[in-house]
């Protein structure tokens, strides 16, 4: 999955369907580079080994020595799934609440986005604040809860503390999507009351102050974050692992023999198994028996996770033999766990498969934005959109059409100006000189300096006397005359004051010297 030459890349631009550009948006340290770092080695562009560590769109030096990010920056990868190839254009977006004008900026050039939140930390100020900017610039969210392996090595959790927890983080987050639902229908309903207010036909008593009124008229079930609609993927970046609960349905559907749309429903919530009947009942926490999400999914990785710190060589060879992987040498003999974990987890549920097929499925491509949205982006302030000029209010039909054709216009959108001093561009940089124009500067210098000297010898003007005649030389030999000497003694003057001069420098280099070795400073004006 290597974007290898500019042909491939410009024939997955011209197919607009299969566009997704997307941005990653969480709070500060939440492990959003490294889950980027992550989708980069799986185009080959950075090695597997170093992802999480080299902290790839992490370009500038400060943030590399301070370890977060500071400014967004993109990139291109590709992902293929069956016959379907898909270019993914994505955003690393700072989450450091001091930067958040850049998270404005991608969110407002995105169609989809990514929240990333720690399964530790759970919802902090930030992932509601980016939640937030996400749904007022009506994009698309979907969720990916990081960090899972925290929940093992560091907390110590089992596999139904554990499932507890994350179901709580799940709650908090929809409970957080729920409020800006809320509130984005109660405002409609008021701006439909003020304008049945101005209008003068509006009936007095048609009005029924009841606030729930559109609540329950309003579809919001696809509004949620939930793992059974697929837009919900668990992960560990550093370990280099996610999953979705699709492909364990998949999986479990061959073994067990379920239908894997009942095991899609099912994997997630208070349901739980019978496996000598082979059915699925609900109510597993009155009958005390396990939820299927801890049972056939959680409990796999917890013994996993348990054989390699416990470093059971004889359990982790029938963990990779049962799963049909291949560990190499040298990770099976590293003596860090982490990179064991590391080379069995990446190939048993790699993480970028289930975050880019995530993001494929479940976030629009260009061409599904909304009307309301372009007229948004074409307007700037409090400009409406019938108050443009025709020609641009006609390229609203070519913006949602997004055509690739010769024909079509280019739509330029700047999403953030900033200033730049006229030194810091390209063209004005200092770069350094060739040979060439090194050897033209010498000749020119030579010149000028021969120029000089030409000047000064040959166009040496005669002083003239009083009387208005130009004064010559005697010959040799000849003692000059009256009006010689007068002359003469006229331009000895400058002389001994040159000599004079002379004189008070070397006294005034000669007290400064002793200045000097005393260790006292001396500023000259």
């Amino acid at each position: 999955m290597v974007l290898n030459s500019l042909d491939k890349m410009i024939h997955l631009q011209k197919n607009t369907a299969n566009i997704r550009n997307i941005c990653v948006l969480a709070h500060v340290d939440h492990g959003k580079t490294t889950l980027t770092d992550c989708l980069i080695s799986s185009n080959g562009i950075i090695s597997s080994r170093l992802a999480g560590k080299l902290r790839y769109m992490d370009s500038r030096e400060d943030e590399q020595i301070r370890g977060i990010t500071m400014k967004s920056s993109a990139i291109s990868l590709h992902y293929a799934t069956g016959n379907e190839e898909y270019l993914i254009n994505l955003i690393d977006s700072p989450g450091h609440v001091d930067f958040s004008s850049e998270v404005s900026t991608a969110v407002r050039i995105c169609d989809g986005c990514i929240i990333v939140v720690d399964a530790v930390e759970g919802v902090c100020p930030q992932t509601q604040a980016v939640l937030r900017q996400a749904w007022l610039e009506n994009i698309r969210p979907v969720l990916v809860i990081n960090k899972i392996d925290r929940l093992i090595v560091e907390l110590k959790f089992t596999p139904q503390e554990a499932y507890s927890h994350l179901k709580n983080i799940l709650e908090q987050i929809n409970a957080l999507t729920g409020t800006l639902f809320t509130s984005k229908v109660l405002e409609e309903r008021a701006e439909r009351e003020t304008e049945s207010q101005v209008n003068p036909h509006s009936e007095q008593g048609e009005q029924v102050y009841d606030w729930s009124t559109g609540l329950e008229d309003t579809d919001d079930s696809q509004l949620y974050f939930s793992p059974e609609q697929g837009n919900v993927v668990f992960t560990s970046a550093i370990d280099g692992w996610g999953f979705g609960i699709e492909h364990f349905a998949r999986i479990y559907s061959q073994k067990i023999g379920i239908k894997k749309e009942v095991l899609m429903k099912t994997l997630w919530g208070d349901y739980c198994i019978n496996m000598k009947a082979k059915k699925i009942m609900k109510g597993d926490q009155a009958k005390g028996k396990k939820p299927l999400f801890v049972q056939l999914i959680l409990e796999n990785i917890w013994s996993l996770y348990d054989a390699v710190l416990k470093k059971d060589k004889d359990k982790i060879d029938k963990i990779v033999t049962s799963l049909g992987l291949k560990i190499g040498a040298r990770e099976a003999r590293h003596s860090d766990p982490k990179v064991q974990i590391n080379a069995i987890c990446s190939q048993w549920l790699p993480i970028s498969h289930a975050v880019l097929a995530m993001v494929c499925q479940k976030l629009p491509s260009p061409l599904d934005i909304t009307a309301e949205r372009v007229e948004r982006l074409m307007c700037t302030g409090s400009q409406t959109f019938d108050s443009l000029p025709p020609e641009t209010q006609a390229l609203k039909a070519a913006f949602m059409k997004c055509g690739s054709e010769e024909t079509a216009p280019v739509i330029i959108f700047v999403s953030k100006m900033f200033a730049v001093d006229a030194k810091a561009l390209p063209q004005n940089k200092p770069r350094p000189l060739t040979q060439e124009e090194i050897a033209q500067r010498h000749e020119r210098a030579r010149q000028r300096h021969a120029e000089k000297l030409a000047a000064a010898q040959g166009q040496a003007p005669l002083e003239p006397t009083q009387d208005g005649s130009a004064l010559e030389t005697c010959p040799k030999g000849e003692e000059p005359r009256g009006d010689e000497q007068q002359v003469e003694s006229m331009t000895s003057k400058p002389v001994l004051q040159e000599e004079d001069n002379q004189e008070s420098f070397i006294a005034f280099a000669r007290v400064f010297s002793g200045v000097a070795r005393r260790g006292k400073k001396i500023f000259v004006l």
